[in-house]
């Protein structure tokens, strides 16, 4: 039998929070979601203004980090240099802006965000990151 760290909805509020504070100070709206590691959604929030279709695009992006393993980033740079096949793969959302969330090898959960550029989700993304790392 193996023991397993798991996120707690607390987690998830806190790595959200960190997502939020970055998207305010750079005056970006966003959808924020945090999936837990069977890529089911623990935590969504959408802030004002942003639009619609971005909550579901933040889920995808989020299951996509944790199920494949990597940035969804990594994957768009694979369809961009010549590999669309990528965007084939069942439940592949290859747009930057999901990130898992690792430790000790082990994946816990992901973030999607979704809202403003895939780059700058990127940069939101990689906020709610820096907390989890933080978290005990």
């Amino acid at each position: 039998m193996k023991t397993q760290m798991m996120l707690t909805i607390d987690d998830a509020k806190r790595i959200a929070a960190a997502c939020l504070a970055e998207a305010n100070q750079r005056n970006w709206n966003v959808v924020i979601a945090i999936v837990d590691d069977g890529a089911h959604l623990m935590y969504l929030e959408r802030m004002d203004s942003t639009q619609k279709a971005s909550s579901l695009v933040a889920v995808e992006k989020a299951k996509t980090a944790l199920l494949f393993k990597r940035p969804t980033k990594a994957m768009e740079d694979a369809v961009l240099s010549g590999r669309p096949v990528v965007m084939t793969l069942p439940g592949a959302t290859p747009i930057e802006g999901g990130l898992p969330l690792v430790r000790n090898g082990q994946f816990l959960g992901a973030i999607g965000i979704s809202g403003v550029q895939s780059f700058e989700d990127g940069i939101i993304a990689a906020a709610g990151v820096a907390c989890f790392e933080t978290l005990a």
